[in-house]
């Protein structure tokens, strides 16, 4: 399937997630760093590259150490698979490493953040740096006229709301309507999903009222246009960007880890709510950027966050990108 085929066919009727994580979900990647103390002195992370007219800035807004990756990837494999696979890869058997890294697309007419990091939750934990990024690159909060949600976890919506009030005062937002209903939805109360809804209702629904709503095929500003990737969350999307003919894909959280989730894209994700669902997108998305050559950026990818996949085996080799933006 070509990427315009997936674009236009991929449907809105939201999946239904038979198994939802208890708590605020966090989707799990790796970035492998040489020492995890943050700097506070320097600012975070960033990268900035041209798009054709566009202009592309990935902000790291932190990362996260953990252990057993077996406990969150492969989750349907032993612990020995996963490990081999890793060492394979030159990676550590024991431990992985998440970052988070926001997008902000300058068009020339709009500046459109996509997802907004942990915020002032995370930073005590030594996340939540987004707003700094920003700033490093001569951008302030109130200068962001779009923001646009993949989906509703923590990581994704922490960085909304600052001290109280919309850390982005001047924008609009852009939320998946099967996403917004599902976690605003009053059946989640006395369900694992609790939690979770618990941060949508104080940081996404007293936004509504500045939302648009939008299913398959949405455009969000003219070059930049939706599809739906359901699995990782009931309403999860991806975005297509374009301009002067150049395209990136925005996959979010459709696959999380850059071995563990491409090179087995069938294997289970701890944070998938529907597993098979998300196992399926994976497949799908990623069959249309390896056919069509297309760079994306996701959200848990290496920072900075941007590469190409090649398909390979039963799944896919992932190829960081280097100058290719800067010629």
């Amino acid at each position: 399937m070509n990427r315009r085929g997936l674009f236009a066919t991929m449907g809105i009727s939201a999946i239904a997630a038979p198994f939802v994580l208890r708590g605020t979900a966090f989707a799990q990647a790796t970035q492998p760093q040489t020492s995890m103390e943050v700097d506070h002195v320097m600012p975070p992370e960033t990268n900035r590259f041209k798009l054709g007219k566009f202009e592309v800035l990935v902000v790291k807004d932190g990362a996260r150490p953990s252990g057993k990756p077996g406990e969150t990837f492969g989750t349907n494999q032993s612990a020995e698979t996963v490990g081999e696979l890793l060492d394979k890869n030159f990676l550590p058997k024991d431990q992985f490493v998440n970052s988070f890294a926001p997008a902000l697309i300058n068009t020339g007419s709009d500046l459109v953040l996509f997802d907004t990091g942990f915020g002032e939750a995370g930073r005590k934990d030594g996340n939540g740096r987004l707003i700094e990024g920003l700033a490093a690159a001569g951008y302030k909060p109130e200068d962001v006229t779009v923001v646009v949600l993949t989906h509703l976890h923590g990581d994704h919506i922490g960085g909304l709301m600052e001290k109280g009030a919309p850390a982005f005062p001047k924008a609009r937002y852009v939320i998946g309507q099967a996403e917004y209903d599902f976690w605003t939805d009053a059946k989640r109360v006395g369900t694992p999903a609790e939690n979770g809804q618990k941060g949508v209702l104080a940081s996404v629904k007293p936004l509504a009222e500045k939302a648009t709503f939008i299913g398959d095929g949405a455009t969000v500003v003219p070059g930049i246009t939706s599809a739906t990737a359901f699995g990782h969350s009931p309403g999860h999307m991806i975005f297509r960007v374009e301009s002067e003919g150049k395209q990136l894909v925005l996959t979010a959280d459709t696959a999380n880890h850059y071995v563990l989730s491409l090179q087995r894209p069938e294997w289970e994700v701890r944070f998938d709510m529907d597993k098979a669902a998300a196992a399926a997108s994976r497949k799908k998305v990623f069959d249309m950027i390896a056919t069509d050559r297309l760079p994306f950026l996701g959200y848990h990818m290496p920072f900075p966050s941007v590469g190409y996949v090649e398909k390979q085996d039963a799944g896919y080799r992932y190829v960081p990108k280097s100058y290719q933006f800067d010629i």
